[in-house]
C-alpha cells in the first residue's frame, strides 16, 4: 500500500492535509443544517442543557476517537497518482499475465486457470496469498517479490485491450462472489447480494484482513478506470454495513478507507452524506465537514459540523481501559497477519497494522454482533436474528464512539 518512497517534497503531515474532501462545493447551508440537527441530537441524548454549560463540561474531557493518519496519508499518495513516484518498469508483466502470454509468480498458474476453475473455491481463495497481487496490480509494491508494480504505460494498453478489461472483470466477480455478492450490471458497476450471502457475508464479517484486499481492489479499479464499479462496491457495502446491519465489523473499514479510494470529491460527500445519514449515534460520526461556527438558539457554538463526543470522568476512564485492553489484542492479531500476509510490502506494515487495529477496536463497539450477526432478508427486512446487547458493552460502546476535528485538504488536484 503506501511507500516512503514515493513521497513528495512537501508531503502531508496530518489528516487534515491529506484530505480534501470537503475542500470545495461544501454546500455551506447543507453543512449547517446538518451541523444543527447533530447538536440537536446530542444535547437531548446529554439531557438538555445550554450550550455553555457543556462547553464546561468539554473541559474535563477530552478523550476523542481519531482518524488514522496511516489511513488517510496512503490514500492520499494513491489519489494523487503517487507524486514523488520517478522510475517505473518497462516489462509491462501485468498486462502480459491478463493476456495470457505469463503466469503468475511464483505459483506459476495462468490467469485461464484462476477465470475457469478457482471460481466458488473459497479455501484456495482464502488462503492463498500470491495470487491478488496479480490480479489487483497496483503502482505500489506487495509483499509477493515476484509480482511488479503496475506501470502508466501498461495502464494505456491495458485500456486499449479488450480481452484484458473482460478477463479483470472475470476477476473482479470471482472476489465478488467470495464475498458474497454479484455484478449486477456491468455497465454501471452496480452490486448486489449473491444467493450464498449469509454464509459469505459471516465470513467476511470474521476475516478482517479480506478487507485489506477489498481495499487493494478498489484502488486498481480506479487505476483501470472502472470507477463507477468502486462507486458501486462503497455504496452497497455502506448501506449492508449501516442499513441492513449485516457487516458491522467493516463499517469502519468502508469509512475510513474504502470510501478514501475514489478520487472524486463529490462522490466522496454523496457516500459520507449517506452514511451519517443511517450512522448511530450521528453525533459520533467523524469523517463529515470541518469544524466551524454553528448559530443556534442558545447562542454561536464552535462545533464540527458532525458534532464531537464528550464523555464524563467515570466514562473516559472506562473507555481508556477498554481501549488499551483492545490494542493489546489487536495488534497481537496484526502482528500475526502482517507475520504471514504476502499482500503487502515491508514499508507498509505500519499502515496494515493500523487498519487491522481499526479493525480491531470497532469489533469492541460491534461485539454483540460479532458471532451472531444482524441478518435482514432483502425482500421483507426482517431481522431473523437480534441479540441483545449487554449494559456493560453499551457503556463501552458509548465510551469507544469517540471524535475528532474533520478535514480539509488544500490540494486542488483532485476532482
Amino acid at each position: 500500500m503506501g511507500n516512503s518512497l514515493f513521497w513528495s517534497a512537501r508531503e502531508p503531515a496530518t489528516v487534515e492535509e491529506c484530505d480534501s474532501t470537503w475542500e470545495s462545493d461544501s454546500e455551506p447551508e447543507e453543512q449547517q443544517a446538518l451541523a444543527q440537527k447533530t447538536l440537536a441530537t446530542a444535547e437531548e441524548a446529554r439531557g438538555g442543557g445550554s450550550g455553555e454549560d457543556q462547553n464546561k463540561d468539554n473541559l474535563d474531557t477530552s478523550f476523542k476517537r481519531k482518524r488514522s493518519y496511516f489511513a488517510a496519508r496512503d490514500l492520499y499518495m494513491y489519489r494523487h497518482d503517487y507524486p514523488a513516484k520517478s522510475r517505473e518498469n518497462s516489462g509491462q508483466v501485468n498486462l502480459k499475465f491478463y493476456m495470457k502470454e505469463i503466469p503468475l509468480k511464483p505459483d506459476g498458474i495462468y490467469i485461464d486457470d484462476i477465470l475457469t476453475t478457482w471460481k466458488g473455491d473459497y479455501d484456495k481463495l482464502e488462503n492463498n496469498h500470491t495470487y491478488i497481487q496479480w490480479l489487483f496490480p497496483l503502482r505500489e509494491p506487495g509483499l509477493n517479490w515476484h509480482a511488479e508494480e503496475l506501470t502508466t504505460e501498461e495502464i494505456k494498453e491495458f485500456l486499449k485491450t479488450k480481452e484484458a478489461k473482460s478477463n479483470y472483470l472475470q476477476g473482479y466477480e470471482i472476489m465478488l462472489d467470495f464475498f458474497g455478492m454479484k455484478l449486477e450490471d456491468k455497465n454501471t458497476g452496480t452490486v448486489a447480494r449473491a444467493s450464498n450471502w449469509k454464509e459469505r457475508f459471516q465470513h467476511l464479517n470474521e476475516s478482517e484482513h479480506n478487507y485489506l484486499r477489498i481495499t487493494r481492489i478498489l484502488k486498481s479499479l480506479g487505476e483501470f478506470k472502472f470507477e463507477s464499479f468502486q462507486i458501486g462496491l462503497v455504496h452497497f457495502l455502506l448501506y449492508e454495513a449501516l442499513v441492513e446491519e449485516t457487516l458491522p465489523n467493516m463499517l469502519h473499514s468502508a469509512l475510513e478507507y474504502f470510501v478514501y479510494t475514489i478520487k472524486s470529491r463529490k462522490e466522496r460527500r454523496k457516500l459520507l452524506r449517506f452514511a451519517h445519514q443511517h450512522y448511530k449515534p450521528p453525533e459520533n460520526f467523524i469523517w463529515g465537514p470541518p469544524r466551524k461556527e454553528v448559530s443556534g438558539a442558545k447562542g454561536t457554538i464552535a462545533k464540527s459540523s458532525l458534532s464531537e463526543t464528550t464523555l464524563s470522568a467515570p466514562e473516559k476512564t472506562r473507555c481508556e481501559d477498554i481501549s488499551d485492553k483492545s490494542r493489546t489484542n489487536v495488534e497481537l492479531a496484526a502482528g500475526t497477519e502482517l507475520a504471514s500476509s504476502t499482500e503487502t510490502s515491508p514499508e507498509t506494515g505500519m499502515h496494515q497494522k493500523e487498519q487491522l487495529t481499526d479493525q480491531g477496536n470497532t469489533k469492541v463497539e460491534n461485539v454483540a454482533a460479532k458471532n451472531n450477526i444482524f441478518v435482514k432478508e432483502k425482500s421483507d427486512h426482517q431481522v431473523t436474528t437480534k441479540p441483545k446487547v449487554p449494559t456493560e458493552i453499551k457503556i463501552g460502546d458509548q465510551a469507544l464512539q469517540c471524535q475528532i476535528q474533520n478535514v480539509a485538504d488544500t490540494d486542488a488536484t483532485e476532482k
